[in-house]
């Protein structure tokens, strides 16, 4: 995904109309994209500017916008319930996700998480996602590369109770139901100070996640969850809109750390709080 002034062949496009209706299509060459008001030529979008007004051929008006990857997400083909952009923004960030960084998931779902850090990592980055569902990792092969981004992540089938091939990962994300019987080989594929992130859906499972990473020398410990609210855009009429995208999980982000024992003969990790 390489952002540019124009639209060229190979881009993913998003076309907009006046209610907001939106689709998302690769452009190619001599392609052509039907819609409800009508036929728009690739060719006839492939070097317009971003934000052009375009129309079908009944007339009917379109603009044309390079997708964010909030779009993208959002219209991802899914057989599981993937993470929401406002989750994701706060993961990314939180984790410290950068390019050239080695960043692992497990839990790949319909990938986008996936998609999400292989644009953070760059092209010199690499994301290692394991799923244990052939038909749900072979979706989001497909999501990939409908975005152009497969170059950059390798994806692993296994049942991850046996662990990771890999080791000094820069961060990690566990979307599993019970990562607490994971953390032992998370933090094994970690580096040190690596990060570790999860979205959880109950107290139960958070509960239980908590007194995991005690056990296994993770430390700095947050819970949180967001809530994001949407306002009318009307100048006139300014206020929230009647739904709000509420509570779809607690984020859970820890840090691998190494306890030592200091000269007075007391473990040093106790003093770090996880609260």
């Amino acid at each position: 995904m390489i952002y540019s002034s124009t639209a060229r062949d190979g881009d993913l496009a998003q076309l907009v109309g006046l209610t907001h209706k939106h689709f998302i299509f690769p452009l190619k060459a001599g392609g052509d994209f039907h819609t409800h008001r009508g036929v728009i030529l690739h060719d006839d979008l492939i070097g317009k500017p971003w934000g052009s007004q375009v129309f079908s051929h009944t007339g009917a008006p379109f603009f044309l916008l390079q997708p964010s990857i909030a779009d993208i997400l959002n219209d991802l083909p899914r057989n599981t319930q993937i993470l929401y952009p406002k989750d994701i923004g706060y993961i990314l960030v939180m984790m410290g996700i950068a390019p050239g960084q080695r960043v692992m998931e497990a839990g790949t779902g319909s990938g986008s998480m996936t998609i999400a850090l292989a644009v953070a990592v760059g092209a010199e980055g690499r994301v290692i996602s394991y799923e244990q569902k052939q038909d749900t990792q072979n979706l989001a092969r497909k999501n990939l590369e409908r975005v152009s981004l497969a170059s950059r992540a390798d994806l692993k089938l296994r049942d991850i109770q046996a662990g990771f091939d890999e080791s000094d990962a820069d961060a990690f994300f566990l979307d599993v139901p019970n990562p607490y019987d994971y953390a032992p080989q998370v933090r094994a594929a970690l580096k040190p100070g690596g990060f570790f992130g999860m979205l959880l859906p109950t107290f139960n499972q958070v509960e239980k996640t908590l007194i995991a990473l005690k056990k296994n020398h993770f430390a700095f410990v947050e819970v949180c969850e967001m809530m994001l609210r949407h306002y009318k855009s009307d100048p006139a009429r300014i206020r929230p809109t009647d739904r709000m995208v509420a509570h779809t999980g607690y984020l859970i982000f820890a840090r691998r750390i190494e306890p030592n024992t200091d000269p007075r003969g007391k473990e040093l990790e106790n003093e770090v709080s996880i609260d």
